[in-house]
């Protein structure tokens, strides 16, 4: 059971991280228990509970909040999906939001290619070029055929 007063204290540091970005249940538990040893796990695991239950904690949100800026930053699905796994989301959470078959990936990855290649001379993307931008492309998370079709459409557009 935790005391009023820890609660509150507990309470409030999780509000006061949750107004300034989304966070995984896993990842404010985290936060708490660094910024408060002292307190004892099942402590903060209800205070956490009990903020998702009045909906201000949300896996949901954060999912989708997470996989936009990382989307916007260009890393590809695989990436995104290990990243997210890392924080202990649920997988039917994940899928809500990521489906590895999107065409928006292979959007995602024609911009990184552009923004890698700007300033070159050439339009053309060589064997060489194409293979350093594949293996490039593959530790952003994109999967092969995404790269490939990335790659063709890089190459046809310039």
């Amino acid at each position: 059971m935790v005391s009023k007063s820890n609660e509150s204290t507990l309470r409030r540091a999780a509000l006061n991280y949750l107004a300034r970005r989304e966070y995984s249940f896993f990842e404010l538990k985290q936060k708490l228990h660094i910024k408060f040893p002292i307190f004892k796990v099942n402590s903060i695991h209800d205070v956490v509970c009990a903020l998702r239950a009045e909906n201000l904690q949300s896996d949901e949100r954060f999912v989708e909040s997470y996989s936009r800026y990382r989307k916007c930053r260009g890393f590809g699905y695989k990436h995104i999906h290990h990243s997210l796994c890392r924080k202990k989301i649920e997988q039917c959470e994940i899928n809500k939001q990521l489906a590895p078959d999107d065409p928006e990936w292979v959007e995602i990855a024609v911009n990184v290619i552009r923004k890698k290649r700007s300033g070159r001379e050439s339009s053309h993307i060589d064997i060489s070029e194409r293979s350093k931008i594949a293996r490039f492309m593959e530790g952003r998370g994109f999967m092969p055929y995404q790269i490939q079709k990335a790659i063709d459409l890089s190459n046809r557009a310039d």
